[in-house]
């Protein structure tokens, strides 16, 4: 009963360590990637609940890319803290062995691995895809946030727009530009409009309508050397059908993990990523998702040799940092080549079943090396 409930204790303080490191690194990513989500929100006109939804759907696509390094810092930390005050010492010559311990760290490993599946396989796809909808509900083409006192803006596809000066919804001296033929109704043949530009002395912005005072439309035309310019007292320009250029059909990472391997296994067409132009990535996010956690277990062993008994145990822990940070490092490199590299893709698959048997054996060698000169 007293070992069960030292292993409990020792579980809990291993994921609690996990989970403080995991989401301190993964807070402190989101807050540098926040200035370009607020920019994203802003210049494109969303409301500012939009960026707090925005941020927070973002961070299931950030915490898995610490999961694999937080293990290994919160693990080592828990070695290299008993170790100093010589609990696990005390272990050692109260009969627990020691593989018992490493055992102890792979059923740990485990509970991360499943951890680390759901949020790949599950969550991060269907957050991802959730914060993408944000950017394509109907208020994120309100037209006046995007305008700004003396900057261009290129918010919306083909259209380009400068304002003198902007105070709340009323403009001056106004500059349009539309090369995506938004505006070629307002020519006298819309057929043959290749460009539009509109110059007004004031304008006003309500919702989805833009109306310009005291200014003149000029045209360019195909195959036309001269210019079509229309003066007009009063112009009212329909904002709805303006398309943002924000993207707004999911992107590969944002695909559900099903779809992918459906996609991959029987070549589902109905699909836009499934041709051979996309067969490289898909199986690259696959490994990511669904490989890539089963590298969790090894590092738990290899952090486990932390408590083979030493002379130069400094020497031994820089070591078996340097091992478990080329491991980390070999895994995140190693990956996105596995959809181009055959070879590679195949060792990426094999490499964590042979570190791990390797290294297990390697543990109740040495184990049983130190237990035999004890003895």
């Amino acid at each position: 009963m007293l070992q069960n409930k030292i292993y409990q204790n020792y579980l809990q303080e291993v994921i609690k360590t996990f989970l403080i490191i995991l989401f301190g690194l993964s807070i402190i990513a989101l807050t540098v990637r926040a200035v370009s989500f607020l920019d994203l929100i802003v210049e494109n006109g969303y409301p500012i609940a939009s960026y707090f939804k925005y941020s927070f759907l973002n961070l299931f696509g950030i915490i898995p890319k610490f999961i694999p390094l937080s293990f290994t810092i919160a693990l080592s930390i828990f070695i290299l803290k008993h170790i100093k005050d010589s609990e696990l010492l005390i272990l050692w010559t109260s009969g627990i062995k020691k593989m018992e311990i490493v055992n102890l760290f792979f059923f740990i490993s485990i509970l991360i691995l499943v951890f680390y599946l759901v949020l790949t396989t599950l969550l991060t796809p269907y957050a991802l895809n959730k914060s993408r909808q944000i950017l394509g509900q109907e208020n994120s083409n309100s037209f006046l946030p995007t305008v700004r006192s003396q900057q261009f803006s290129d918010s919306f596809k083909g259209f380009t727009f400068i304002v003198e000066k902007k105070l709340n919804n009323e403009l001056q001296n106004i500059f349009l530009y539309d090369k995506g033929n938004n505006l070629k109704n307002l020519s006298s043949n819309s057929s043959k409009t290749k460009d539009t530009t509109i110059l007004a002395k004031t304008g006003l912005i309500e919702k989805k309508k833009l109306f310009l005072f005291n200014g003149q439309i000029i045209t360019s035309k195909e195959n036309v050397s001269k210019n079509e310019i229309i003066k007009f007292e009063q112009l009212i320009i329909d904002l709805s059908n303006l398309s943002s250029t924000t993207i707004k059909k999911p992107k590969l990472q944002e695909t559900s993990s099903i779809k992918l391997i459906n996609c991959f296994t029987k070549q589902n067409f109905n699909n836009k990523f499934c041709n051979n132009d996309y067969k490289q990535e898909i199986l690259a996010t696959l490994n990511r998702r669904l490989v890539m956690p089963f590298y969790i277990p090894v590092l738990s062993l290899i952090c486990s040799m932390l408590l083979i008994k030493t002379e130069k145990f400094y020497l031994n822990k820089i070591s078996i940092f340097f091992y478990s940070f080329t491991l980390l490092i070999f895994t995140e490199l190693a990956v996105r080549y596995t959809g181009i590299n055959n070879i590679m893709k195949y060792l990426f698959i094999i490499i964590p079943i042979t570190l791990f048997i390797l290294t297990y054996l390697f543990l109740i060698l040495k184990f049983s090396q130190e237990a035999g000169k004890n003895e």
